[in-house]
């Protein structure tokens, strides 16, 4: 097909004649689709079912050092549940703190920490005159709440193929004190999907922050969430390569279980060099005297070890496949060759990252709701909800059925249409 590009005022309003009445049909099949957030469909859910069998009134609650899990104790969580997560996350137990069911408290927390108290006795966040974070774009929109949430300062940092714009990482955290942290998802990232090369991986662990007390938040969310066993994305340990470069204290790794047990359920942790950990633990015991012991038991006794994770994770895999391939294949078969729209397929984590036309993504989200279709909205992926070129829109697959993610889909593509070509008729 001709590229819309190329195409005379004619032929644009011929084409959108036929596109409006592609719309006028959907819109009379009232449909009610939801692509607008990474939850977990009910077929996985039911996936961790047998998790709730494995602990009875009559169960043996205790540890495997004979820890009580019924009553107070182990602040960093159960040894069996740290040990579960750091080979998760591959760190030492040591290294790990395991908390609640949600890495985004955890992340909040650390920043509420920094914010009130400083990092590990620096000059707390909220006595400075200026605060700044580094975001990679488009990124995680929760990440962004929580740093505007404090009033911090938030720069856009491009998102490539191999990860974040290593120069301007370097520019601004080895010149600027008031760079404190940046935003991560190293691993199928959210939204577009990408992981870290190992070159990027090894910059961050050699960067020489104007800060002390500068620190990477690398949240390790889809480190086993994989879409094949065949082909998977691996990347460098941060923790090993911030050691290696002499920077030990420079990051905190997140993770959790809430896309692999159950969100509402599931177990989160922090893991980083003994140094913040301690500090962590130090400031944690008048916060609180213990997670959840029994849920974190639970988990270890569902899962055992790492390779119940992995061969868990492999079913979640099988479950979430079909759907981003019906996503992508849409968009390949309509969208393909036009050059009105870019995407990459990824090979796991959560979402699709789709690229619009410049001054679209809006108006696609915006037609996207009046067939039913209820997608993130436009910006959600950028600091304070701006994207400056409205074009980035985050498909999330997961949640919807194989069968409704193809109806989803080809909505979606027939707005991508309409709207690119209603932004070429007002240009002419």
């Amino acid at each position: 097909m001709k590229k819309y590009s190329e195409m005379t005022k004619e032929e644009l309003l011929t084409l959108k004649a036929a596109l409006d009445e592609q719309f006028k049909v959907e819109e009379a099949k009232g449909l009610s689709l939801n692509m607008a957030r990474g939850k977990p469909g009910k077929a996985q859910l039911e996936l961790a079912m047998p998790m709730l069998d494995v602990l009875q009134s009559d169960s043996d609650m205790n540890t495997l050092l004979g820890n009580d899990t019924r009553n107070y104790g182990d602040l960093d969580g159960i040894g069996e549940c740290r040990y579960l997560m750091a080979d998760m996350m591959e760190v030492h137990k040591d290294n790990v703190i395991v908390c609640g069911n949600s890495s985004l408290n955890i992340m909040y927390d650390t920043v509420a920490r920094s914010y009130c108290f400083g990092v590990n006795g620096g000059t707390p966040w909220c006595k400075l005159d200026k605060v700044k974070f580094l975001c990679p774009v488009p990124g995680y929109d929760r990440h962004f709440k929580i740093t505007e949430q404090f009033g911090i300062e938030m720069i856009n940092i491009p998102l490539g193929e191999d990860g974040p714009d290593m120069d301007m990482v370097e520019q601004y955290v080895n010149n600027d004190p008031a760079v404190k942290g940046i935003w991560c998802v190293p691993k199928y990232s959210n939204p577009t999907g990408i992981s870290y090369s190992d070159e990027t991986v090894r910059r961050f662990a050699a960067l020489k922050p104007a800060a002390e007390d500068f620190r990477i938040y690398w949240d390790n969310a889809y480190c086993m969430h994989h879409l094949y066993d065949d082909d998977q994305d691996q990347i460098l340990n941060i923790l090993e390569e911030c050691e290696k470069a002499g920077n030990p204290d420079m990051v905190y790794i997140f993770c959790s279980t809430s896309k692999i047990s159950f969100p509402g359920s599931g177990v989160a942790a922090i893991a980083s060099s003994i140094n913040n950990i301690d500090h962590i633990l130090k400031l944690m015991t008048v916060q609180t005297i213990g997670h959840d012991k029994i849920n974190q038991l639970r988990h270890c006794r569902f899962f055992k070890n790492k390779d119940g994770l992995i061969a868990h994770m492999k079913k979640h895999g099988d479950i979430l496949r079909p759907k981003f391939e019906a996503v992508v294949n849409t968009l390949e078969a309509e969208l393909g060759g036009l050059e009105i729209g870019s995407w990459i397929a990824p090979k796991g984590g959560y979402f699709i990252s789709f690229n619009s036309m410049p001054g679209c993504a809006k108006r696609i989200v915006a037609l996207c709701k009046e067939l039913g279709v209820v997608m993130t909205g436009a910006g959600a992926t950028y600091p304070y909800g701006k994207d400056p070129e409205d074009s980035n829109i985050r498909i999330a697959p997961s949640f919807p059925s194989p069968e409704e993610m193809e109806m989803a889909s080809a909505v979606f593509v027939l707005c991508v249409k309409i709207a690119t070509v209603e932004k070429l008729l007002s240009e002419m």
